[in-house]
């Protein structure tokens, strides 16, 4: 493919404008010591400029539904999501380059063993609104309710405070709660596999593309298993090689 057009499409005013969600601590994290953001989508970010010899600007969301209500915007060329249909009227994805578990916080005394035994009536499960869990769960469940907290991390607050049945999230942050407070504990079996993809704003076509080609290359080479290992992410799993494009 031009590699001119590619970088006309995926940095169209000289720099490759580029979300980083701070709500998905497996791919994304404040440096301690100096406050930058850290994570293997900015590691991602910086090779992908590297490769087209182009400049990245970074923008920090506090969450995932931030980053997409952005994207309409024309402010932001790249982003790292969940792959979700929704999502995808507005995005267009690559395959996945990590797969990230969901599950359920719950309280330790809780009956709930089993991810399904959720879906009942009277349970309330904590979201982050229009996080990826939160948009399968409105597909998914027929009986339980969601109540949306701002921010996934906000979501665990919203269940303790709120007095709720779970909440929904990805398995690494909860399991790292869960062990600082006592009296909790994350279920075993994932409700889903949460994909995570690179996006470009539709209309981008080339640079999907691209983009396509380089995450296959980057899973392929060790360099996402190597920098998931670098940041301490090593529970995260690097997704297989794909077929195609996501199709909705």
């Amino acid at each position: 493919m031009n590699r001119e057009t590619v970088i006309r499409e995926l940095a169209p005013e000289g720099v490759i404008r580029t979300a980083i969600n701070l709500g998905n601590p497996v791919l994304a994290q404040r440096d301690a010591q100096h406050g930058d953001v850290a994570g293997v989508s900015v590691d991602l970010a910086r090779e992908i400029a590297r490769r087209l010899k182009v400049d990245v600007l970074f923008e920090a969301f506090a969450a995932a539904g931030d980053v997409t209500a952005a994207v309409p915007t024309g402010r932001l060329d790249l982003m790292f999501l969940a792959v979700d249909p929704k999502r995808a009227e507005e995005i267009l994805f690559t395959v996945p380059y990590v797969v990230i578990e969901g599950t359920y916080l719950v309280r330790e005394d809780a009956p709930f063993h089993d991810v399904a035994e959720l879906d009942r009536e009277g349970v309330r499960i904590a979201v982050g609104k229009g996080a990826a869990y939160d948009l399968f769960l409105s597909r998914a469940l027929k009986h339980a309710t969601l109540e949306r907290a701002p921010t996934s991390p906000a979501a665990i607050d919203l269940f303790v405070e709120s007095g709720l049945e779970a909440a929904a999230g990805v398995r690494q942050p909860l399991a790292a709660w869960a062990a600082k407070h006592p009296g909790y504990r994350v279920l075993d079996g994932r409700f889903t596999s949460i994909e995570q993809g690179i996006g470009t704003p539709k209309g981008r076509e080339a640079a999907r593309a691209w983009l396509q080609d380089f995450v296959e290359d980057v899973k392929a080479s060790g360099f996402v298993a190597e920098r998931l290992a670098a940041h301490g992410q090593t529970a995260a799993t690097v997704a297989p090689k794909a077929a195609g494009f996501p199709v909705f």
